[in-house]
Order: structure tokens, then C-alpha cells, then sequence
């Protein structure tokens, strides 16, 4: 029991799942097997129907053969009446023309005749001969026979009770009789004719719907004249064999009851614990009443049978259920424990990450007190950890900078970028003039040394003097800087190779002299080569294609990283993103080119007049070309517009304060209010693709404004508004 209580233990939750398992499968069983009884008793039914309406046409066909043959001969015999040694002949001729009919008679009522107080002459069938016989006999005494009371009494036709003719036709039969009536209209006599009812048991015995099935017949008073037992046939009524059955069962009864009253339907009986279905209907004109009985067993055998192969099924079906479970189960805490290790992973190369990430610079811009170079660098890594990396400094006014790329990714790349960062770092310090040459060939034999994973690094190493515009380059291995000096290109440089592969590999150092609004762009191939689904890549064309637009350094990455993501679509990223933008400036334009001017509005609208005078002076003094400063009025228009709409409650008065921070490449315009909160970032962007009538309404001017800056943010500071919207020039 040990081990029983062990299983219970480790499968309860496996159990219970096959419990509900088991409760669903009974019940889709209960309500498919009740629906199954229900077609198959409906079946049932419509084949006991068809039987019996069988039965029904036959029996009726005898029937009414008997009855016209009685009625075609009735002129015959009233015309007899009045020669009475013609009598027997007319028994004679029904008998011979009708093969169904065993025997006929026209029994004349007591002394119509003076000479004669009894006469029926008798005409019978038997062994292939007639017979010619008289029932005018005292022990007979046919004035007492029902065939020949009942149809005196009712004045019309009449089908006898079955009866066995003792001293007539000695077999089981039914006699149909009429009354005839003579020249002064008196009934006379009675004509009949005899029906043996050997071919009913015949008839209802090739009753085959189940194999135990049966058919019945009983007479107007509840005699069997067809039964499955021959020893039951005119013996007993069926309310003796009910009584001697179950004595205490009202179905009999109810049956019983339906079937004297010569009803059609259907009910279900009981004996000794066997369920049967009784399909009953009357024979019209006879008395009869005729039913079909079916044990319910027979009807739903086939139904047992498939019920037991299904619930074989099932039972195997659970045991393998269970058995899935259990091997899932083990699964599962298999897996639980690897998800609980990769979780841990994750977590680990997250820390990785951020240690990685907070080695390289990435607050800008790095140096905001300067005004001579605009900087911006990024990198977005393929994997949870970096194999890419970038750095600069400012040592002497030179900015020394560079941009690597480790062969390899994942962890053990991260792990020598970490290394060659340190020693891009660490060389300058010991040097009094440290150039990139220098800075790469010690690079070179440090990581060649302690190289024994054989990862090597593409590097490129640049110091710009800032005060000259000097740049010098040493490239090991890495792909080509694009340069911006008045044309897009790519920075003439020599390959070399890359660090950590010849421990005494003979750098080559380069130079070329920038002047005022040159920049540089220094990425890894994860730009150029970055695929889509159908494995293109990105491409240096598509960058130039970027670079020809003048951005701020910032703007150039956005422009970048867009349109990579625009071209991989749904691709996977397959490396590393590493760019380095540095754009060398002219300081002392920078320094006479800028200033900040300010307005204050009112929330009415027709301050839009001073604002657009206020827009002017900023174009004016900026020489912006026309298009440029209808554009940026536009924007700034659309944006205090919206304040003054929606930012003050309706009949209060407030303040919108305008400020421009304007500098050599960019314009800054900042609107504060002190109205209701409101973020115009926060809108959804407008569907311009579709037609005026089907587009929301509203958020058409803040759709505008955000297109036509390059940067917008907001901001709720000290209970204010504050929209800050910035745009290259």
C-alpha cells in the first residue's frame, strides 16, 4: 500500500484531471446514449408501424374478399327463400368460387318453413372436397350461435367471435353473416361464411423485427387467436394471462385496456423485471385488435454493444491519459527546473548587460559645456549581452574615439569587448602623446597574448584634434567610416587586420583634415549587412541615401534606426547595431548664431497675430528660406491654437508663454500654460490615408506639428504645461 500512497501523492493533480476527465466522458456518454435510445426506440416504432400496417392490409384484404363474396350472393339467397330446395346450392357456389372461404351456410330462422322448424344446410371445404352437411341439429342447435343471433340483432353484417366449430367445421375460425330478409321485407334467414384462422398465425409469425420479437392477435372479447404459444390460443383472455404474469402491474392493464377499445399507440409492459414495447392497432370491422411486442434489450442490443467497446475505449484512453500525465508531469518539472535556470540565465546577462552598457558613454550630449562638436552614439544588441562597442574622450583637446566589433556574440564577446574598452582606456594614460597607431599596436599585443579563444576585434581608432580639425585614423580591419565634408562618402583607410590575430602585425596610421561642419560616421556591419525576410540587405547605398538629408547627430541615428526597422520588417536581428556619429562645428559661429526670445500670450485667438510676428523676427534673424518658416509658423501655430482652445476653462483668462532657443542647427520653441493637464504626445496619430469622412474628428492640428518637428516632448512641471518642439536646420 506504500507504493499506492507514493503514486496517489505524486499524481494527485494528474488524478483529479483524469477525474474531470472521467465526469466529462460519463456525461457525454449519458446524453449520447439518450439520444441513441431515442433514435433506436424511434426506429423501433416506425418498424413495428410498418409490420403492422402489413398485417393491417392483409388481413383486410381476407376481409373484405369474405365480405363481398357474402354480399354478391345475397339476392341469390333471399331469391332461394322462396324454393327451399334450392337452399344448398347457394353454399355450395360461395364455397366454390371462394378458395379463402372453408364454409357457408344460409341458416332460415326457426319454423319459417310450416313443414320444417330448423333448417341450414352446410356446405364445408375439407381435405379438397366439399362437403354438403346440415347444422339443423339438436346438438348443434345453430339458433343460439352468435354468427347467427348478431346479425338478426344489429340488422347488418357481422364478424363472429373465433371460435372452434364443433359439429360444423371442427377448426378454429371467424364467421362473417349477414341477415337476409324475404319478399315482405322480414328477416328470413342468415347467409355466412367461414374463415379458418390458421393463415393469421401464419401471417403475424413471419413478424421479424428483432430476433425475439412477437406478434399477437386478440379477438373483440380479449381472446389470443395469435400467440406465440400455441397452448395460449382461445385458452385464456388477456386479462387472465396479465393477472397470472404481474398481478400487481397497471401497465398490463393500461395495455389490456387499449387494446379491447381497439386503440393505436404504443406502451411499455414489465414482467419479472424485463422491460418490453407493445405497438398495437385495431382490424376495422372484425373486433380484432392486433400488436406487435419487442423486449427493450432486443431494441438497444446493438446499442450495448457499441457501449461496451466505447467504454473499453475509454477506460484505455484514461489509462494512456494517465500515463501522458505522468510522463508530462516529469516533463514539466524537467522543464520547471530548466526555465528556473534559464530565468537565473536571463537575470545574470541582464546584470551582464547593464554592467556591459555602463562602461560606454551614453549620456548626451557627453560634453554640453562645448560647443564644437555634436555627438551621438548607440548600440542595440542582437543577443541580451554586446559584442560591438564605442567610447570616446577628451584628453588635451583632442577627442580620441573609437568603434569595435568582436567576432562572435553572446557572452564570450561581451566579455572581450569589456577588454579591449579597458585597454582603449587604460593605453592614453601611460602615454604623454598617445596617437591611434599607438593606442592599436598595444591594443594588438595585449589581446594577442591572452588571445586563446581565438576572438579577434575590428577596430577603428580616431583622434580629433579640435582645435586644428586634424584627424588621425587607425583602422584594423574594420568596414569603412562614412565622412561628410560637402559630398557622402566613405573615408579612404587602409584594412589592415584585425586586433588579436598577428601579435607583431605592423599598423598603418592615417590623417585628413577636417573643417568646420564636417562630421563622421562610424558604424559595424550590422547596418549595412542587417537582412529582411527575403535575406536583402540593408546596403551602403540606402545609407548614403540618409546621410544626404543635414541632421543633428541624434536625428541622423533616428533617420538610421528607422529606416533599418522599416527595411528587416518581422527578420530577426542577426547583429549587432553599433553607430558613432561626431559632427566637428564652427565654435565661434556657434557662439554668435544663437540667442532666446520670448513672448506672452493671452488665451484668445487673436494673439495668433503676435505670434506669427513673433515667428517672423525668429525667420528674419535666422535667414530662414521661406518654406522653411512657413512650415515651423505653421507648427507653432497649430500647437498655441490648441492651448488656446482647450487649455483654459471657457470664460477664464491665462497666460501661454512662447519661447525660442535658437541655435546653429536647430531651433528650440517651448510653450508652458498654466491650464489643465493636457500631453499633445499622448494623441494617437491621424489615419491620413483615409478620407475626410471616415477619419475621427480632431487631432488633425497636433498631427501636424509633430510631422513637421523633428523632436517633440511634454512635460508637467510646477503645476505647468510645458510642449517642447525642436527642429534642424
Amino acid at each position: 500500500m506504500k507504493w499506492f500512497k507514493k503514486i496517489l501523492k505524486k499524481s494527485r493533480a494528474s488524478l483529479l484531471i483524469i477525474l474531470v476527465a472521467i465526469l466529462a466522458l460519463e456525461s457525454t456518454s449519458l446524453v449520447q446514449n439518450h439520444y441513441s435510445q431515442k433514435g433506436m426506440k424511434g426506429e423501433a416504432m416506425a418498424r413495428a408501424e410498418g409490420q403492422l400496417d402489413a398485417i393491417h392490409n392483409k388481413i383486410m384484404d381476407v376481409v373484405n374478399q369474405v365480405e363481398i363474396a357474402v354480399k354478391n350472393n345475397e339476392w341469390i339467397a333471399q331469391w332461394a327463400l322462396t324454393n327451399p330446395d334450392s337452399i344448398p346450392a347457394i353454399p355450395k357456389l360461395i364455397i366454390n368460387n371462394n378458395p379463402i372461404i372453408v364454409g357457408s351456410t344460409l341458416a332460415v330462422i326457426p319454423n319459417y318453413y310450416k313443414n320444417r322448424s330448423l333448417y341450414s344446410p352446410y356446405c364445408l371445404r375439407q381435405d379438397g372436397n366439399v362437403i354438403l352437411k346440415s347444422l339443423a341439429t339438436d346438438e348443434y342447435n345453430y339458433p343460439e350461435k352468435e354468427w347467427f343471433v348478431k346479425p338478426i340483432e344489429l340488422q347488418e353484417g357481422y364478424w363472429s367471435e373465433p371460435y372452434i366449430d364443433i359439429g360444423g367445421g371442427e377448426i378454429l375460425m371467424s364467421t362473417y353473416s349477414i341477415p337476409i330478409h324475404d319478399s315482405h321485407g322480414n328477416i328470413a334467414a342468415v347467409l355466412t361464411a367461414d374463415l379458418s384462422l390458421d393463415w393469421l398465425s401464419e401471417l403475424v409469425e413471419k413478424v421479424e423485427i428483432y430476433p425475439n420479437s412477437f406478434g399477437m392477435i386478440i379477438s373483440r372479447e380479449g381472446r389470443l387467436m395469435v400467440a406465440p404459444a400455441e397452448s395460449l390460443i382461445m385458452k385464456k383472455t388477456i386479462d387472465e394471462l396479465a393477472s397470472e404474469m404481474d398481478k400487481d402491474s397497471n401497465s398490463f392493464k393500461k395495455l389490456n385496456k387499449a387494446l379491447l377499445s381497439r386503440q393505436t399507440g404504443t406502451l411499455s409492459v414489465k414482467q419479472d423485471g424485463v422491460k418490453s414495447n407493445v405497438y398495437f392497432a385495431p382490424v376495422e370491422r372484425t373486433g380484432w385488435s392486433m400488436s406487435i411486442v419487442i423486449p427493450e434489450k432486443e431494441i438497444f442490443a446493438g446499442l450495448r454493444k457499441v457501449n461496451l467497446m466505447v467504454r473499453l475505449l475509454q477506460i484505455a484512453g484514461l489509462v494512456l491519459l494517465f500515463l501522458i500525465m505522468r510522463f508530462a508531469a516529469k516533463n514539466l518539472k524537467k522543464l520547471q527546473t530548466l526555465n528556473e535556470r534559464k530565468e537565473r540565465m536571463e537575470s545574470e546577462l541582464k546584470i551582464g548587460r547593464s554592467i556591459q552598457m555602463s562602461m560606454i558613454p551614453k549620456i548626451f550630449p557627453p560634453f554640453p559645456e562645448r560647443k564644437d562638436i555634436d555627438m551621438y552614439a548607440s548600440i542595440v544588441p542582437a543577443k541580451e549581452v554586446s559584442g560591438d562597442l564605442y567610447d570616446f574622450y577628451i584628453k588635451d583637446e583632442k577627442l580620441f574615439f573609437c568603434v569595435g566589433d568582436v567576432s562572435g556574440k553572446g557572452v564570450p564577446a561581451s566579455l572581450v569587448m569589456a577588454v579591449a574598452r579597458s585597454l582603449f582606456r587604460s593605453i592614453p594614460l601611460h602615454e604623454k602623446n598617445p596617437t591611434p597607431l599607438q593606442i592599436v599596436t598595444e591594443m594588438n599585443i595585449s589581446m594577442s597574448d591572452m588571445n586563446e579563444s581565438n576572438m579577434f576585434v575590428t577596430f577603428f581608432c580616431g583622434m580629433l584634434d579640435l582645435n586644428t580639425g586634424l584627424l588621425k585614423y587607425c583602422n584594423a580591419g574594420h568596414n569603412a567610416p562614412m565622412i561628410l565634408n560637402g559630398r557622402i562618402d566613405f573615408l579612404p583607410v587602409k584594412p589592415n587586420v584585425p586586433i588579436g590575430i598577428v601579435n607583431d602585425f605592423i599598423f598603418e596610421e592615417q590623417e585628413i583634415q577636417f573643417n568646420p561642419d564636417d562630421a563622421i560616421f562610424v558604424f559595424t556591419d550590422g547596418v549595412v549587412e542587417a537582412e529582411n525576410i527575403a535575406h536583402e540587405q540593408f546596403g551602403e547605398d540606402r545609407l548614403k541615401k540618409i546621410m544626404c538629408e543635414r541632421r543633428s547627430s541624434y536625428q541622423h541615428f533616428i533617420a538610421i534606426q528607422s529606416a533599418v526597422q522599416d527595411f528587416v520588417g518581422q527578420a530577426p536581428q542577426s547583429d549587432d547595431i553599433t553607430v558613432l556619429f561626431i559632427h566637428y562645428l564652427n565654435k565661434e559661429k556657434e557662439l554668435s548664431d544663437t540667442f532666446e526670445k520670448s513672448i506672452t500670450l493671452k488665451n484668445d485667438i487673436g494673439e495668433i497675430v503676435k505670434m506669427r510676428e513673433f515667428m517672423e523676427e525668429i525667420a528674419n534673424r535666422k535667414s530662414l528660406d521661406s518654406s522653411l518658416a512657413a512650415s515651423l509658423n505653421l507648427a507653432v501655430e497649430e500647437a498655441v491654437t490648441n492651448v488656446i482652445s482647450y487649455a483654459y476653462p471657457k470664460g477664464t483668462q491665462g497666460d501661454i508663454q512662447l519661447t525660442a532657443e535658437v541655435g546653429n542647427y536647430s531651433i528650440k520653441y517651448i510653450l508652458s500654460d498654466s491650464g489643465q493637464i493636457f500631453d499633445p504626445t499622448a494623441v494617437s496619430s491621424v489615419d491620413t490615408s483615409l478620407d475626410a469622412s471616415e477619419r475621427k474628428i480632431g487631432g488633425l492640428g497636433i498631427h501636424l506639428f509633430k510631422k513637421i518637428m523633428d523632436t517633440v516632448k511634454y512635460e508637467r512641471k510646477d503645476g505647468k504645461n510645458i510642449l517642447s518642439m525642436i527642429k534642424t536646420i
